[in-house]
């Protein structure tokens, strides 16, 4: 984003911080209090609720009926980690001294698709490391293989500098993202950067305006700046699985943008909601989606994005020790370069 942008986001983040703190001042560990102030935190401020057509008010009557007054703070959490987890958001968690409420269905639920020891197998003993990045040459050196297992792990400039320039000699490039449960954007856009040499719209951002479900602000322009380091043009893969998730959820979304890049796999997890934490009169924490994030059509991708060719790792090809979905972007890959030549 641009400085304005981020100053921007900055004044709605801390709108939304002190509306979200109203009212949950004084500490005390009342069941029915602390479920009170959890429901009503949701409802003046999670962002996906007419999205997902969920009937919070519903859910809330559904819940508060299990609620008794001596109720332990074990149970209490359970009934309201089990009340989240109708959102259906990965985003969305409880945090306790004891416990972390999640809902993880988005993945679970779904073939893996990645495989730590099958990726060894083709990482070999040789790769390189640059930052979060593990990479090493393929397919008789003609195609780049870049690892990025999570966007928590930090990359610079000097790190891509160095990748790009490693596979400067090959004509194609796979980037596998698969299993990466997302981190910090700004890693996320400085990789996509390397791969445009103009100023991109990557989509838009809102923001809560009111309490109500539907008072959301104008969807406003986020813009990808293009790089002034290494850039990369010629033609990528970008491999993806359901545990592709927030950043890198992200990541696809602006990737799938540049004309010389196909998304290969499974789809994504999604995550498209930018999470905000508030806190019970008890001292837990709550984290929730809170400023949807739409793609340059203006649509979610809260529910994940579809690969432009779907590939999965076959039950044979596993037991080979193949990854079904490296090979078919090393085939797809080599099919271009073949029709370049």
């Amino acid at each position: 984003m641009k400085m304005k942008q981020w100053w921007l986001m900055l004044s709605l983040l801390t709108s939304l911080f002190l509306a979200a703190c109203k009212d949950t001042d004084e500490y005390t560990v009342d069941p029915r209090t602390n479920f009170e102030a959890l429901w009503k935190i949701l409802d003046e401020n999670y962002c996906f609720f007419d999205y997902k057509q969920v009937d919070w008010d519903e859910v809330h009557d559904r819940y508060s009926a299990q609620l008794t007054d001596t109720m332990n703070q074990f149970a209490l959490f359970d009934l309201m980690g089990e009340m989240l987890a109708e959102l259906k958001d990965g985003h969305t968690n409880l945090y306790s001294s004891f416990d972390v409420a999640r809902y993880w269905d988005w993945y679970q639920d779904y073939p893996p698709n990645f495989y730590d020891d099958l990726n060894e197998l083709y990482l070999g003993k040789d790769y390189k490391i640059a930052g979060g990045l593990k990479y090493k040459k393929m397919h008789n050196d003609q195609i780049g293989y870049i690892r990025y297992a999570s966007f928590s792990s930090g990359i610079g400039e000097t790190n891509l500098d160095y990748v790009l320039y490693h596979f400067k000699d090959c004509k194609a490039l796979i980037i596998d993202v698969r299993d990466n449960g997302g981190g910090v954007l700004t890693y996320s856009d400085r990789f996509a950067s390397r791969f445009t040499e103009e100023q991109v719209l990557k989509g838009y951002i809102q923001h809560k305006t009111g309490k109500g479900h539907q008072d959301f602000s104008e969807p406003y322009p986020v813009y990808l700046e293009p790089t002034s380091y290494i850039c990369w043009l010629r033609p990528v893969v970008v491999l993806t699985n359901r545990y592709c998730y927030s950043a890198a959820n992200d990541f696809v979304q602006t990737m799938r943008i540049f004309p010389q890049v196909t998304i290969m796999g499974d789809k994504t997890g999604g995550g498209s909601g930018l999470p905000f934490n508030s806190e019970l009169p008890n001292g837990w924490q709550v984290r929730f989606s809170a400023c949807p994030m739409l793609d340059p059509d203006k649509k979610l991708t809260e529910f994940g994005i579809d690969p432009d060719i779907q590939v999965e790792i076959t039950e044979n090809d596993l037991a080979r020790g193949v990854d079904t979905i490296i090979e078919s972007a090393i085939l797809y890959l080599q099919g271009i370069i073949d029709k370049d030549q």
